[in-house]
């Protein structure tokens, strides 16, 4: 069985199957942020998808982040060193990319067991 937690009209902002939530690629609500307030929204967004899914970051297993500028690593990892569970941490990517719009400087995608 799969569920699909609010599909738009692309894609959803989660799916979970066989005993894994995965999220698309999550955006700050406000863009006109800076990367550490853009960093504090996602992972927040990210803890609402994860605890609707009936799991939390403590079960992640992969995180891939993409940044619009890889010279705000250390600003986007000052909120993720205080936010992640630090006696669980997943594996994870970080890279530099072009996202979808200009004013968007974070992306996070996470999967996580159930």
């Amino acid at each position: 069985m799969i569920k699909r937690l609010h599909p738009g009209p692309r894609f959803c902002k989660a799916v979970i199957a066989n005993g894994i939530v995965t999220t698309a690629g999550i955006t700050a609500s406000n863009a006109n942020a800076d990367t550490v307030a853009q960093t504090s929204d996602i992972l927040a967004q990210i803890d609402a998808l994860l605890a609707e899914a009936g799991t939390s970051k403590a079960n992640l297993l992969t995180v891939n982040i993409w940044l619009r500028d890889i010279a705000h690593f250390a600003q986007m990892n000052s909120v993720w060193d205080k936010w992640i569970d630090m006696n669980n941490l997943p594996v994870r990517a970080t890279v530099e990319a072009r996202l979808a719009a200009p004013e968007l400087l974070v992306e996070i995608q996470v999967s996580a067991t159930v």
